[in-house]
């Protein structure tokens, strides 16, 4: 199984492991499913975990495994098509990523815009709590 995970949610699981979103990062941890990964996404999560107002949330160490993590244990995809779909253009990225590496669910805590979409290009948008719920993986 393929996921793209939403950038919100990967900070979130660093900002408490004990969240859903932690749970989901341990469960791709342990190899229960392949976290696709882009440049562009991987650049957002340098650049987020540096955000002043999270800095004060967030030890340094623990964002750098994390990125770490992801990086090396991750599929990269290198060649993302052109996506321009989302209501939130910041957000076509992930739409393209999981078009391009065949995703089977792309998990986002962007109910604004992403959730509404519930389905792109063969790959089900579900909130982390749904998507937890439906592999019975809910604690």
């Amino acid at each position: 199984m393929r996921l793209v995970i939403d950038t919100n949610v990967l900070i979130s699981a660093l900002l408490s492991g004990q969240s859903l979103p932690g749970l989901l990062v341990d469960l791709w941890q342990q190899r229960q499913f392949e976290l696709l990964m882009s440049a562009e996404q991987l650049d957002e999560i340098r650049r987020v975990t540096r955000y002043p107002k999270l800095r004060i949330r967030l030890r340094p160490d623990l964002a750098g495994r994390l990125i770490n993590e992801v990086q090396h244990k991750s599929l990269m995809i290198d060649k993302l098509p052109s996506v321009i779909l989302s209501p939130d253009p910041d957000d076509n990225h992930l739409l393209a990523l999981a078009e391009a590496g065949d995703a089977d669910f792309l998990i986002t805590g962007d109910k604004r815009d992403l959730l509404t979409m519930e389905r792109y290009a063969g790959t089900r948008i579900l909130s982390v709590r749904a998507f937890l719920a439906l592999q019975r993986w809910l604690p």
